[in-house]
Parts: C-alpha cells; sequence; structure tokens
C-alpha cells in the first residue's frame, strides 16, 4: 500500500479493490455523481442524469476484468475516493473517478489523478491516458484540461435507454474522449 501526507487531507493511502469493498464503492460513487448528496460537491451529474451512476454489478466488473483495477483511495483509513485504471493497448483509461462530495474541490482530485497516472505508467509502460467525459460538463472539462487533458472532438452516444447508466434529463448527451500524454 502506497502512502502519502498532505496537511489538507491526512494520511492519504492507495489500494486496489478487492470484492468486500463493492457494498462501500458503489454508494461512494453514487454520492459524488448523483442525488441530493452529490449536490454538495461540484461534480454533481444530478441535473443531467437521475436514477444510479453504478450497481455492485459494474463494480465488481471493473475489480475482477483482466488488465482492470479499480485504486481506493483512503484518508487515515476511510475510504474517500476511487478510479477505474483499465489497460488498452498504448493507454491506459481513466474512469469511474468518484471523490466524496464534501472532500471536493480541495486538492484531493489533483493528487489522485496524478497518482493514477503514475501508476499506469509504471504497471503497464502506457504513452497516454484516455477518459470519456460527458460533452456538456464544461466546468468538469475545462478541470481536466488544466491536468493536461485535451479535448479530441471524438464522441461516442450515450447509452439511452440503458438503466444502468442513468435516466437522461436532456437529449444531447454524448460522451467526448479526453486524452493526456504521460511523459
Amino acid at each position: 500500500m502506497d502512502t502519502a501526507t498532505s496537511q489538507e487531507t491526512g494520511r492519504i493511502s492507495y489500494r486496489d479493490a478487492v470484492l468486500d469493498d463493492v457494498p462501500a464503492l458503489v454508494p461512494l460513487v453514487e454520492s459524488a455523481y448523483r442525488g441530493d448528496a452529490s449536490r454538495g460537491g461540484w461534480t454533481t451529474e444530478a441535473d443531467l442524469l437521475q436514477g444510479q451512476r453504478t450497481d455492485p454489478e459494474g463494480v465488481t466488473e471493473v475489480i475482477t476484468a483482466p488488465g482492470s483495477r479499480l485504486l481506493v483511495v483512503e484518508r487515515d483509513g476511510e475510504l474517500v475516493a476511487c478510479c477505474q485504471l483499465e489497460h488498452r493497448g498504448e493507454a491506459a483509461y481513466f474512469g469511474m473517478f468518484a471523490v466524496r462530495p464534501e472532500l471536493q474541490g480541495a486538492g484531493l482530485g489533483k493528487q489522485i489523478i496524478a497518482e493514477a497516472e503514475r501508476r499506469v505508467r509504471e504497471l503497464w509502460d502506457v504513452r497516454e491516458m484516455h477518459m470519456t467525459v460527458i460533452s456538456v460538463r464544461e466546468e468538469l472539462i475545462a478541470w481536466y484540461e488544466r491536468r493536461g487533458y485535451r479535448r479530441t472532438g471524438r464522441t461516442t452516444p450515450f447509452p439511452y435507454g440503458d438503466e444502468r447508466f442513468g435516466l437522461p434529463q436532456r437529449d444531447d448527451l454524448e460522451f467526448e474522449l479526453l486524452i493526456k500524454p504521460l511523459n
């Protein structure tokens, strides 16, 4: 387990999720994106999507899939964040990024994404990190751009009709690919 200390955040540790973490990870991800709890942070999708963001099966799949891991972030032993890292050839995919809403905006996300980038370079010797973001999430995309990600203009349709991804409140949702070269 890797650890780092920051005055603002306490003792931060990183580890790969295990199946016993699933019951705690699902509500963490939900709280960062959906429902009233998500409004306590700035990453909420509550005005764009209702319903679920993930479920136990989706989290289990990320944990158990070959070439995939779910990085658990704990502060002083308490679950505070997570992110998905997946090996995709010359690139890694970054997804399912969730920070507890009350901890958002204090720099923890910057720390986590930097650690994720470091890990994928070390684990898989990849040259790029990829992610997809709902294209109308301008504030979130701007945050990633400040971390070195760039918009590609390449989009994929939102899976309308598949309630596993939520219930869209708009008809113009799509995912845009963001890429960051990793040196």
